[in-house]
């Protein structure tokens, strides 16, 4: 039965019902009696769905739906030989099932791409025959304290702390962090982070379903089945429509003693305008955004948005670039700009850390000069070391050129701490035991962000910053771009736990993030936004809305839109409400019968649906 339900609720069957429906509508108005009235094929495959649910809702599930109220209308119709009634009664019902299956798309993916994040396998150290052996094994057969080893470029399997070895790790897939992280023994490490340069050893604290990677996957799913599925008004008004209508159907019957009158008002007492109020402004919505290059996944989402008073952002990827760039170069001694640029970039050529590939590409495109280098080598987690010219060139954070005998002094010391305020990161270049300049690198702001940030607050929208990076990095771009709410160096829960705690305090939050960390808040949140063109798969298939080409300046906008969408919801509602009073009022008195109040409510369906329409080409400045 459900298979034939879903055959006759397709969209090609709606239309043949629609057709045969303007037969026996040009016919009746012709004068024209055929054997068997069109009317009859709309009754049959847009009312039997009708009736299917109706009679599922009020035996199996033991709640009065709205479409209980139409199949009472459209057999009561039949009952006195109005077929066109009852055919028209059907057929805007099923249009309106149509366009709300269209614009609600619960279907959300990403939760098998995450788990394709998983480690599969790991390298144990385990003693066979005597003999201390690397092993891969399967990921099943890693047990709390194992020791591990993870070579450069390879995925960490599980969480665990750091017992030999140094090297740089990218968190980016946890924290969100533009920037690896140089980590040394005694440090943390989590799964499915990538080992960036230098060999390590391991020593595992959390396997399998408490890893920090798999309680990510676990909550993305959790927010996914928390989310309550969008009702339609109607259904909730149901428990009180179906009775009223035959209360006031019955009552006109006994006070007129007539039957056509009865019935009239089952016709007109069907909530057709109404059903139609929110999913066509919602589609009408949902193509303007489009339009502007704003995808939205379902009229839920466009609705909640429209009541969101709080919007979090996460940084990278987001209000920043999300790519490192060189912004300051700076001369500690008497070597100029381009010389010191030329003995960083000639080098960090050799080198595999990100800070020494933003720095050649930097040096590539200012056509500069590179020299032949010689004796390259490179401490994991520190920085490298090479000879250029008979010249011993050392490049790598203060820790390292420290060991390397070269003193900084408070001049160096001071500039390095100004740009840790600017969230910017520093490489030091020494040569011949003399650091000669320090080559900053920084994230850098979307220009849009600042006044983005100030049309939202204009509005009357709370603006929050929840990020991974660390706390000076954060409150060094949040009061660039003016944000006064900076919540920093979160995890994934913790993201989590700030979104539930905002909506504790009584908000409506929408989170905006692009990366796999930004995940479970963005399924927390009331609405989840990403950035499609950079963000990851994961972020994009988790989050309700996205912005197809990264314009962070669209958020305005949408504000503007789904709060525009909820209003023209509101009076569409009051519009149908209205219309079928006075058609009640028309059809108690005896001025309308089943055929001309079929007519009339079908014109209020009409008008609900041209004021939608007018959202698809309205302009939101």
């Amino acid at each position: 039965m459900e298979k034939a339900e879903e055959f006759l609720s397709s969209i090609p069957m709606t239309i043949i019902g629609g057709i045969f429906l303007g037969i026996s509508l040009v016919c009746m108005l012709m004068g024209i009696e055929l054997p068997v009235n069109p009317a009859w094929v709309p009754i049959i495959i847009s009312g039997i769905p009708i009736l299917y649910g109706a009679l599922t809702a009020l035996f199996c599930e033991k709640t009065i739906s709205s479409e209980l109220l139409v199949s009472t209308a459209i057999v009561a119709s039949v009952a006195i030989g109005e077929i066109f009634a009852a055919g028209e009664i059907a057929f805007i019902m099923a249009i309106g099932e149509i366009l709300e299956d269209i614009t609600v798309n619960r279907a959300k993916k990403g939760i098998s791409q995450l788990i394709k994040l998983s480690p599969q396998q790991g390298r144990k150290i385990i003693k066979e025959n005597g003999k201390t052996i690397e092993k891969i094994v399967p990921i099943e057969e890693i047990y709390k304290d194992d020791i591990l080893r993870v070579f450069p470029g390879e995925m960490i399997p599980v969480d665990g702390k750091i017992i030999f070895g140094n090297s740089s790790v990218d968190q980016s897939i946890m924290t969100g962090e533009s920037l690896p992280i140089d980590k040394t023994i005694g440090d943390e490490v989590f799964c499915g982070t990538v080992n960036c340069d230098g060999s390590i050893d391991i020593i595992a604290t959390k396997i399998g379903e408490d890893s920090s990677l798999q309680k990510l996957i676990r909550m993305v799913k959790e927010a996914e089945e928390n989310k309550a599925p969008m009702q339609r008004i109607v259904d909730k008004w149901a428990g009180w429509l179906v009775p009223a209508a035959l209360i006031i159907a019955i009552a006109a019957y006994f006070i007129t003693s007539d039957i056509i009158r009865a019935v009239t008002v089952l016709v007109v007492f069907c909530p057709c305008a109404l059903a139609l109020a929110t999913p066509t402004s919602i589609m009408a919505a949902v193509g303007q955004a489009a339009k502007n290059g704003v995808l939205i996944k379902s009229g839920e989402a466009l609705e909640k948005m429209g009541k969101v008073n709080c919007i979090a952002f996460d940084k990278t990827g987001t209000l920043t670039f999300g790519k490192l760039k060189i912004s300051d170069i700076i001369t500690t001694s008497s070597a100029t700009e381009n010389e010191l640029l030329k003995l960083a970039c000639s080098s960090e050529k050799r080198s595999e850390h990100p800070l020494g590939k933003a720095i050649v590409e930097h040096g590539k495109k200012q056509n500069v000069e590179f020299l032949e280098m010689e004796d390259f080598k490179m401490i994991p987690g520190k920085g490298i070391a090479a000879k250029i010219e008979n010249n011993e060139i050392s490049c790598g954070n203060s820790r390292f050129l420290q060991e390397q005998g070269i003193i900084l002094d408070e001049n160096i010391e001071s500039i390095l701490e100004n740009l840790r305020k600017q969230g910017k990161v520093s490489i030091l270049v020494g040569k011949n035991r003399e650091c000669i300049g320090i080559i900053a690198l920084s994230d850098t702001i979307r220009p849009t962000a600042k006044e983005m940030v100030i049309k939202l607050k204009n509005m009357g929208t709370r603006v929050v910053l929840l990020t991974g990076d660390h706390k000076q990095t954060a409150d060094y771009f949040a009061e660039e771009i003016g944000i006064e709410n900076v919540y920093s160096e979160l995890l994934p829960a913790e993201k989590v736990t700030y979104i539930k705690k905002l909506e504790e305090d009584g908000n409506k939050v929408c989170m905006i993030g692009d990366g796999v960390n930004d995940a479970p808040a963005l399924k927390t949140a009331d609405v989840g936004v990403s950035m499609a063109s950079m963000g990851t798969d994961i972020a994009v298939e988790a989050s309700d809305i996205a912005l197809m080409g990264d314009n962070i300046e669209k958020i305005p906008y949408l504000k503007k839109l789904s709060t525009a969408t909820i209003k023209t919801i509101k009076f569409n509602i009051t519009a149908s409400m209205v219309i079928n009073l006075a058609a009640i009022i028309l059809s108690v008195m005896g001025l309308l019968n089943p055929i001309t109040g079929a007519l009339v409510h079908n014109v209020g369906s009409v008008l609900v649906v041209l004021n939608a329409a007018l959202l698809y080409d309205r302009k939101f400045a």
